[in-house]
């Protein structure tokens, strides 16, 4: 089970994977974390990714797509997985088949998970991060014991990728480097479109649907 899971930040993907990864004994690689590994062990193309963002310059494709390739030489992929947050560009999409077809495997299914704006602001803007042990809170989803203190006992803050312009802005970037993606996939007949407006249980219902095809 090879799955692609795309959607704006904010949108509940990374929570439906990580049911999924559970369930099914898959790993779930999400890109933000094996780039955050990679640099921590300083691997060649870690080093590299470290190189861009300390010059304030985002991470080109191609050293994405590197580290993606070698988060998939790992053993524990051998079943499965799911990808969450890549490919985030056509480009990044054609890397990946191509790696694929080279070991005689390929992507079984892509979910798209889809929110209206207002909700993903509302979402995203609402997240408070602890500087010292990473945990991440919600105002209102998932709020600390005690207002504005993470359990560890630091005072939680808000990041600036998480105010609601930034947020804004962000989401801007992602439907414009998206759409393409989602067109590629759907014309592959991979895409299945998940409505994330929903408890977290119905869901991943759909998700389950859609993961075994029981829906378009």
């Amino acid at each position: 089970m090879r799955l692609i899971f795309l959607g704006p930040p904010g949108v509940g993907k990374g929570t439906q994977a990580a049911l999924l990864s559970e369930q099914y004994q898959i790993p779930h690689i999400a890109t933000g974390d094996i780039l955050r590994a990679a640099m921590a062990n300083k691997t060649p193309v870690g080093l590299e990714a470290k190189s861009y963002i300390d010059a304030g310059k985002l991470v080109p494709d191609d050293v994405i797509i590197n580290i993606v390739r070698e988060r998939l030489k790992e053993s524990d992929t051998k079943s499965g997985y799911i990808l969450d947050g890549f490919p985030r560009t056509i480009k990044q999409a054609e890397a990946l088949a191509k790696t694929l077809e080279q070991s005689g495997e390929k992507i079984d299914r892509v979910l798209y998970f889809e929110l209206a704006e207002e909700e993903l602001v509302k979402r995203i803007a609402g997240r408070r991060s602890c500087p010292a042990c990473q945990k991440i809170y919600h105002t209102i989803f998932n709020p600390p014991p005690q207002e504005g203190i993470c359990t560890c006992g630091t005072a939680l803050i808000q990041r600036k990728d998480d105010r609601p312009e930034t947020v804004k802005e962000r989401l801007t970037v992602y439907r414009t480097e998206t759409a393409p993606l989602i067109q590629y996939y759907k014309e592959q007949g991979l895409l299945s479109q998940i409505d994330a407006d929903s408890r977290v249980d119905e869901v991943t219902r759909r998700v389950q649907d859609a993961v075994f095809q029981k829906s378009s």
